[in-house]
């Protein structure tokens, strides 16, 4: 997205209710992509890339598609101008466009095949002959200025320094031209711009200086193939990538798409398991948002300018980790042939811990180098409290599990938590998990308990000295108890506020991650009944005070913490967070799981409310969008806001389907409707 975008957009959202100005939002649409470029096709078929934090590439920034009659002086219909419906062709990444158009029905196929991407267009069932009509926007190295371009014939090319892209036609080009998006005086008037511009006299040298073209496929047998390919002029010379864009746009007709499709589709989920749509979904959204390192980026980057937020398009070690954990765990009861992707987490972990055994607050997933973040401070000088220790309790959890042996990262990892830990067993003030205030937080010493539980309950060389840390913390929860409210505590103020040493009673959804780590601790110690019937308490309490059903019927779900102000834009409350609602239903299954270990009758209570918050964001919930995707906020009204889809979310919604069919909740809901 450049600045001219991001200008435009606040010029069209300007006062909206509901949406952010400024943003380039993904909450309508599909993408394709798979641990590599990633491309988001807009429902009205419109491509643009948002492949920068998996790849290093920028691509493609704006476009617009649409056909014409057979004619030089034929009127264009542009394809945002159609009734459209979209979908994914089957399990794949192959995205399929429907467009009703005046002129009959055309059908758009979109596929992206490493840095490569294909969109072809099938005019065959329209009333008249039509050519397609493209215009696409490049930044190279993420420039919108000093851009150059190169004609060849049936290619472009399009550069600044390190980064060419490259746009090819099967059926070559009638007409191709730079496509400007107006002058400064233009940006500044305040008029929303058409793009492309009109046409109309060029400025000086727009042809052959800019990132924007406009051209005219002319089809043959009823389709048209234009393929882009980002790329490094480090990695491939100007002969070799023409050769290959222009292989891309040769080689793929409708067939041979579905074929590269279906190759490319990833983990397998097999006939018969329970939500098989909602697994299927959430591998495929978790595959599109792993880059190069094997590390996942939160979500799609929609606010690069950090107009309304600090940027998703990062790999966090808190959500990283907790993917990974919850993708073992439901490889291990689905069989789903994870394997290459938890031995790359473990890599990637182990290349990104800092010296001082810790994980810094964020990176780039494509090169696991540090991004841009607000949590390092302990990578400057007395800014202990600005760190996010949860960030690396999360990643031994996740190290612990895994199949290899990291004995020296998960050592220094246990110094780096234990320089944390204070006397009483719980963790020194830092950030939290939602990265919003400082203290002393129940979600990091969760995570804390869950760290040291899970390397004790690996049988290592750690094993005795983590099993100490864990029973000093298990005591130091006890501290954070609020009987009051029967609930848990968000934090313990911290230092620097007026209420420094008294516990913060409101609600908040990250104390959630109790029940897991009292849980990983019962592996290896006693969890007290009067502990249990506390983590009971505490979940339905926290669920009953966080949950919102705003009367609609559009959507219902839990909101982050009380008193959640982020975000609202005219909304008078909090909204809903689908991480806290399926971070609930995770949650209220765990905590079912110990009490049927138990043979505690409570069990069956705890399992109807994890299915009760699961249906809410299983692909026909109110809370997941046509696409099967899980946006990481929701509107009272219903709309869709914030990075979409959100990868902690999916994670969350296979690891709970997970839990559930391992412990047979499901059929247990059947025979109690039968009955």
């Amino acid at each position: 997205m450049q600045l001219r975008d991001a200008l435009d957009d606040h010029r069209r959202h300007h006062g909206d209710a509901t949406r952010f100005p400024g943003e380039r939002r993904t909450t309508t649409g599909h993408f394709s992509g798979s641990d590599g470029r990633l491309v988001h096709v807009d429902g009205d078929g419109s491509i643009r890339d948002f492949s920068y934090p998996l790849v290093g590439l920028t691509g493609i920034v704006r476009s617009r598609l649409g056909v014409r009659p057979v004619g030089e002086n034929a009127a264009t219909t542009w394809f945002d101008a159609a009734r459209s419906i979209q979908r994914y062709d089957g399990d794949t990444t192959l995205v399929v466009t429907v467009h009703e158009t005046d002129h009959g029905r055309v059908t758009q196929y979109d596929l992206t095949l490493d840095e490569g991407h294909v969109t072809r267009v099938d005019v065959s069932e329209a009333d008249e002959s039509l050519d397609v009509v493209a215009a696409v926007g490049f930044a190279p190295d993420g420039r919108d200025t000093r851009i150059g371009q190169l004609h060849h014939g049936d290619a472009v090319e399009l550069y600044h320094a390190a980064e060419a892209d490259y746009l090819a036609s099967a059926t070559g080009f009638d007409a191709i031209r730079g496509s400007g998006f107006g002058d400064v005086a233009t940006l500044l008037d305040g008029t929303p711009i058409e793009y492309p511009q009109t046409e109309g006299e060029q400025t000086s040298g727009e042809d052959v200086l800019g990132g924007d073209v406009r051209c005219v496929l002319p089809t043959e047998g009823g389709t048209a193939t234009l393929a882009s390919l980002v790329t490094s002029r480090a990695d491939r010379s100007r002969e070799t990538a023409l050769d290959e864009v222009r292989a891309t746009a040769n080689e793929y007709d409708a067939a041979a798409l579905e074929d590269a499709a279906t190759r490319r589709a990833g983990a397998s989920v097999a006939t018969g398991l329970p939500h098989a749509d909602a697994i299927g979904t959430d591998l495929r959204v978790l595959a599109m948002l792993t880059g190069r390192t094997g590390l996942r980026i939160a979500g799609p980057e929609f606010d690069p300018y950090y107009t309304h937020s600090g940027g998703y398009g990062y790999a966090w070690f808190r959500d990283d980790a907790a993917i990974s954990k919850f993708l073992r765990n439901a490889d291990h009861q689905f069989d789903l042939g994870l394997d290459d992707w938890h031995a790359r987490s473990a890599r990637a972990y182990a290349e990104t811990q800092l010296d001082d055994g810790t994980w810094p607050h964020r990176v780039w997933a494509f090169d696991g180098t540090l991004a841009p973040g607000w949590a390092n401070g302990r990578l400057e000088t007395d800014k202990r409290d600005d760190y996010q220790a949860d960030q690396t309790a999360s990643v031994v959890s996740a190290l612990a599990t895994h199949d290899a042996a990291h004995h020296d990262v998960l050592e220094r990892a246990l110094d780096a938590l234990d320089a944390d830990l204070a006397a009483d067993g719980r963790p020194i003030a830092g950030e939290n998990a939602w990265e919003d205030m400082t203290g002393r937080f129940t979600h990091t010493t969760a995570t804390f308990l869950e760290a040291y539980s899970t390397v004790a309950a690996s049988d290592g060389p750690l094993a005795d000295r983590a099993a100490d840390r864990a029973a000093a913390v298990y005591d130091g929860v006890g501290d954070l108890w609020c009987a009051e409210r029967g609930v848990y505590a968000l934090r313990e103020y911290g230092a620097d506020h007026d209420d420094a040493g008294d516990l913060d009673r409101r609600c908040d959804s990250a104390t959630f991650a109790l029940v897991g780590a009292h849980r990983a601790y019962a592996r290896i110690g006693d969890v007290k009944e009067a502990r249990l019937d506390r983590l009971v308490s505490h979940v339905t309490g926290v669920v009953d005070e966080l949950r919102r059903d705003p009367g609609s019927g559009a959507i219902a779900g839990l909101v982050r913490y009380e008193g959640d102000a982020w975000r609202r834009r005219d909304q008078e409350g909090e909204k809903i967070w689908t991480v806290s609602t399926a971070w609930g239903a995770h949650a209220a299954g765990t905590l079912a799981a110990m009490l049927e270990e138990r043979d505690d009758d409570r069990a069956d209570r705890l399992a109807a409310l994890a299915r009760e918050l699961l249906g809410l964001v299983l692909p026909d919930g109110p809370l997941a969008l046509d696409s099967g995707y899980l946006p990481e906020q929701v509107f009272d009204d219903g709309t869709p806001d914030s990075a979409t889809p959100l990868g902690w979310s999916h994670a969350l919604r296979l690891a709970t389907v997970a839990l559930l069919d391992r412990y047979s909740m499901f059929e247990r809901s059947a025979v109690a409707a039968n009955d």
